[in-house]
């Protein structure tokens, strides 16, 4: 069955980029006489406010669209978090973290390691924590834990998926890449016990995603998705990133853009039709 979803999170307004997000999700599952699931991603809780989430349903509803009840909320699901993180930690494939993103940035760009490279989490982790042995022991609790990149892909010629997006294709990453482009991901954070990579992957299984619809800022996260879902035996979704909705100046849209937020264009007497029109739907 054709199943996919959109996952805000309600730490602001939803703009035109999440309008378009949604309606793309959704039109999808219709035309394939699917399912459309709506799922909140609260693990920031420092910065998740239930004022946002009702403004999320609010919104939701007045372009149109419907989904089933009860919502999945990430805030419920830390159990499922912790069972993934302690088999990872049991692969010996995860170790703590103690770097704060200026160590980090320091390390990268030291004389000898020249500039510091970029993946989908910012810059490439410099290894500063990592040792050669994987440690022993419990799991600790409350501390950053990083993905042994060079550990997790042994055995791994590359991770493969489908995409049928904005540039459709067979995409396959190689182990190499995972290792030296995207670096040893944090997988939990030290204030939140998880972190968007792994929820993403263990949410849209537990949801039974088939078609993960998402904009295309997020491509080059996905081989961490799919190598994810492969050490954890979970199924791999096809993958549709779409174009981004950008302003003036070309920059992709942000919470910050209150000006080009959903309620703002209700309040001033647009139409779900005339949102559909300005976002070429």
């Amino acid at each position: 069955m054709f199943r996919t979803r959109f996952a805000p999170s309600p730490t602001g307004p939803l703009h035109l980029g999440h309008a378009y997000s949604a309606l793309v999700a959704f039109d999808m599952a219709q035309a394939a006489g699917g399912e459309f699931l709506l799922r909140i991603e609260d693990i920031d809780l420092a910065r998740a406010k239930d004022a946002w989430e009702r403004q999320i349903y609010d919104d939701l509803t007045w372009l149109g669209l419907r989904w089933p009840q009860p919502v999945m909320r990430q805030s419920d699901r830390q159990p499922a978090y912790d069972a993934a993180l302690d088999a990872l930690w049991d692969q010996g494939l995860l170790y703590p973290c103690r770097c704060s993103r200026a160590d980090i940035a320091a390390a990268a760009s030291a004389p000898q390691e020249g500039a510091p490279l970029l993946g989908p989490d910012g810059v490439i982790y410099p290894g500063t924590c990592r040792d050669a042995l994987p440690p022993t022991g419990p799991r600790p609790q409350g501390v950053t834990l990083r993905l042994d990149m060079e550990r997790a892909v042994r055995g791994i010629d590359a991770v493969r998926f489908t995409e049928t997006g904005t540039h459709p294709a067979a995409v396959s990453i190689t182990a190499e890449h995972l290792v030296h482009e995207v670096g040893d991901v944090v997988l939990a954070r030290r204030d939140m016990g998880t972190s968007y990579h792994l929820s993403v992957v263990l949410d849209d299984a537990a949801q039974q995603i088939s078609h993960v619809t998402r904009g295309e800022d997020l491509f080059d996260a996905t081989s961490i998705h799919v190598l994810l879902q492969r050490l954890l035996g979970l199924p791999h979704p096809v993958y549709h990133h779409h174009r981004l909705i950008r302003d003036d100046a070309g920059k992709r849209l942000a919470k910050r853009d209150d000006a080009r937020a959903i309620s703002l264009y209700r309040s001033e007497g647009m139409s779900p039709a005339d949102m559909r029109s300005i976002l070429g739907l």
